[in-house]
């Protein structure tokens, strides 16, 4: 019995674009976090609509696979995050104030794709909601480790909601111009 090694060229063209669209994706998590306003101990970016962008068009695995990528390398103590390198890098940011929400796009990123996956533009934008609702529930309960109970919403949830909605309705919307099919044809 012999075991063969070859790879066929199609199968090397498609995880080389796969190999690309997790590198650019890791890329885009970098400049929708340093795209940022301080306001207070988390900062307003457009990470969440990168997140949810990505989840919806990459699907499940390619987009699980970039947000830990874009986690490793942050990990690793290059200044991908929201204030890095002035307010710390790798490990040390990541259990920061803003790690609940590092979690809450993590797990966002498998909600949204999961439940985006081949529905349409009005299941997709619920399933954006239902990330963004994971996100604030982890970025809170982590935060309020951080500030006092009764500054938590202040700190955490007000600033950023009306954007957060905002970007979840221009990330549903890049959804009917770049569809999860062809993102597939394209890594094929």
């Amino acid at each position: 019995m012999t075991l063969s090694l070859a790879v066929s060229p199609a199968t090397l063209r498609s995880t080389a674009r796969q190999g690309l669209a997790l590198v650019a994706g890791v890329a885009l998590l970098t400049l929708s976090a340093k795209i940022r306003i301080p306001v207070g101990p988390v900062p307003i970016t457009l990470q969440t609509f990168a997140v949810l962008a990505l989840a919806a068009t990459l699907g499940p695995r390619l987009a699980l696979a970039t947000f830990v990528a874009y986690l490793g390398v942050g990990a690793a103590g290059l200044p991908v995050f929201a204030g890095t390198p002035e307010r710390g890098i790798g490990l040390a940011y990541m259990v920061g104030p803003t790690g609940g929400y590092l979690a809450g796009f993590l797990v966002a990123t498998l909600v949204t794709s999961l439940a985006a996956e081949g529905r349409g533009v009005v299941a997709r934008t619920g399933a954006m909601l239902a990330g963004l609702g994971t996100i604030y529930g982890l970025g809170l309960a982590w935060l309020a480790l951080y500030v006092p109970a009764d500054k938590l919403l202040a700190f955490g949830f007000t600033p950023f909601i009306i954007g957060d909605l905002v970007e979840a309705a221009l990330a549903a919307g890049l959804t009917l111009v770049v569809s999860r099919e062809w993102m597939t044809r394209l890594l094929r």
